[in-house]
């Protein structure tokens, strides 16, 4: 119809010019450089360090004093923050200690032997050790020894005389003295219609005295994992 103006397509010549974009507000104050934000403060860092290291699971004062240097805090810093963690509670050597025999002598079956070294090499303290350690006796070690061999030599296959060193060997890796252990594997054959017989001819004292820890090791079978690493 005439007089009536037609509305702008959007292409060609009566294409409507583009909006002006409008430029984002900047934040109030002045800008920052990242690359000149004040250092972390030490004691701080090394508190979160020792928090996450905590969240894991329990630790010793020496494990976490490695993690603290591995990440460069300053070893005056550390020792402030772990005297701080002693004191709320938050480090306990000695209950981590007490935790960690009675974990692993009923999981893994380990006597006091093998559990004091693995305490010692995480940095606990001789009295603590020593204190963790009474938690178990002679009757109790010797329990726990023969539970493990009536279990192994229930699947125990091969030669009797190889059973024996394989047992022997078993126990000598987890800590368990050369005599208790061949006493153990002793009464254990002796109650299985298999072995009965050899168990007649050991003569478990003078067998613990003739075989020293180095024979022990060699006893042992390819199939068996140290222990008293771990």
């Amino acid at each position: 119809m005439a007089g009536r103006r037609r509305g702008r397509t959007g292409r060609g010549w009566d294409a409507a010019p583009p909006r002006a974009r409008r430029a984002p507000a900047r934040p109030a104050g002045p800008v920052t450089n990242p690359a000149e934000s004040p250092p972390p403060d030490p004691a701080e860092l090394a508190r979160e360090i020792c928090l996450r290291q905590l969240a894991v699971r329990p630790r010793t004062r020496a494990d976490l004093a490695t993690a603290l240097r591995r990440r460069g805090v300053d070893d005056r810093v550390a020792a402030e923050v772990l005297d701080r963690y002693d004191e709320v509670g938050l480090i306990d050597d000695a209950a981590f200690a007490r935790a960690w025999v009675s974990s692993r002598h009923q999981g893994r079956g380990l006597a006091r032997r093998a559990l004091g070294s693995e305490l010692r090499q995480r940095g606990v303290a001789a009295d603590a050790v020593g204190e963790a350690l009474g938690q178990l006796d002679d009757e109790t070690e010797a329990e726990t020894a023969r539970a493990l061999v009536e279990r192994r030599l229930r699947t125990a296959t091969g030669p009797p005389e190889a059973i024996v060193r394989r047992l022997v060997g078993m126990l000598a890796r987890k800590g368990y003295p050369a005599g208790l252990a061949y006493r153990v594997v002793k009464e254990a054959l002796a109650a299985d219609q298999r072995t009965a017989a050899v168990a007649d001819q050991l003569d478990p004292d003078a067998l613990a005295d003739a075989t020293g820890p180095d024979a022990l090791a060699d006893a042992t079978g390819p199939d068996e994992p140290a222990d008293a690493g771990r």
